[in-house]
């Protein structure tokens, strides 16, 4: 996600990654929900609770908010029924998207994206049309001030992880998915802030965009983000660095 990963580098120095905090949060939400709901709401014995819990202490979500969503997701507490939905579709200049949902009405949902990709001179595609481009991994997002790329791949070897990006105080920790809560766990006891420990589709290969495709694809992917329904966002594109710094600022 190499593309990806420098364009959400940039917004969170730019300070967008603030302005979207109460939208996140509201993700977030949904995501402990349903996972209470599917595996229960003892974090330690659910890992996609787990994940979404640390995700969110990592965010700074207030602990009544990961209880009240807990209780909704176990039935204590009355609430919305979601339900996951995945959408797949081509980016401006071959760049394949995947999108996952969480909604509680996938007619509603399905329009909206399908909306969302005609707008962006995008393309939706049929379930599996790109979905073998992607691969699962677990991927950690850390905030580190004053360390390099260097600095952070010795951490990288020493919780198990298989690679680092980022730079600037903003990491990303790529792992096995089976590894991630461990190198998660061991990157917070190291002092670390985690601000999120996912699993995640991450492409096998990228897809260099330029120009005019450059930047409807990044317009495109920022609109899907916005969705209230959609959880996460994976695309294969590749920019230049200096080319999007240029497109974001």
């Amino acid at each position: 996600m190499s593309g990806h990963s420098k364009w959400a580098t940039i917004k969170h120095k730019k300070g967008k990654a603030d302005a979207a905090r109460g939208r996140l949060f509201t993700k977030l939400i949904k995501e402990i929900t349903i996972a209470a709901r599917m595996g229960g709401g003892d974090v330690e014995g659910n890992p996609r609770l787990r994940q979404a819990v640390l995700t969110g202490k990592g965010m700074n979500m207030p602990n009544d908010n990961i209880d009240r969503a807990i209780k909704k997701g176990t039935g204590e507490l009355e609430g919305v029924s979601y339900e996951e939905v995945s959408y797949e579709g081509y980016a401006p200049g071959g760049v394949a998207v995947i999108i996952d949902c969480l909604t509680d009405n996938k007619n509603r949902c399905v329009s909206e994206i399908r909306r969302i990709f005609q707008k962006g001179n995008g393309n939706m595609g049929s379930q599996g049309a790109v979905g073998w481009m992607f691969e699962m991994k677990g991927l950690i997002e850390v905030e580190a001030d004053g360390k390099t790329v260097d600095d952070m791949m010795e951490v990288a070897l020493d919780v198990g992880a298989d690679d680092v990006t980022g730079e600037e105080g903003l990491f990303e920790f790529v792992t096995q998915p089976t590894d991630l809560m461990d190198a998660a766990e061991k990157l917070r006891a190291a002092g670390f802030n985690v601000t999120s420990a996912k699993s995640a589709k991450v492409p096998k290969n990228m897809t260099k965009v330029t120009g005019k495709d450059a930047e409807q694809t990044l317009r495109l992917i920022d609109a899907l983000e916005d969705n209230d329904d959609v959880q996460n966002v994976y695309a294969n594109f590749d920019i230049d660095e200096s080319e999007l710094e240029g497109l974001m600022s």
